[in-house]
């Protein structure tokens, strides 16, 4: 199912309900985090994207959970995927019924 709404990148998040309300600056975060300076811009305008290490990193230091982070960037990830006008693909194999008493399985 397409969405029509664009999920906020993580990296948006990251900024306006973290960084900004702290207040904290990219430095410090990159010091509490081990997450270099660079990396973080990077995240934080939306150029890169949160790794399952930097989700971590991100859990500790906010005091969230490393689930939040990677599912943020999941649904926007699979957001840009399901928009991506240069994937193309088709069905190869045929709908198939299924039987009633095989639904209740499903």
């Amino acid at each position: 199912m397409v969405k029509k709404r664009k999920p906020t990148h993580p990296g948006i998040i990251l900024e306006e309900h973290y960084i900004k309300t702290l207040p904290i600056t990219l430095q410090e975060l990159a010091d509490a985090s081990g997450i270099s300076r660079n990396t973080l811009y990077k995240i934080r305008s939306g150029n890169a994207r949160i790794t399952a290490n930097i989700a971590v990193r991100l859990s500790k230091v906010f005091n969230t959970t490393p689930q939040l982070w990677l599912n943020l960037q999941q649904k926007y990830d699979i957001w840009e995927a399901e928009h991506d006008k240069y994937i193309r693909s088709e069905h190869i194999m045929p709908v198939i019924p299924i039987s009633a008493s095989a639904r209740k399985y499903l």
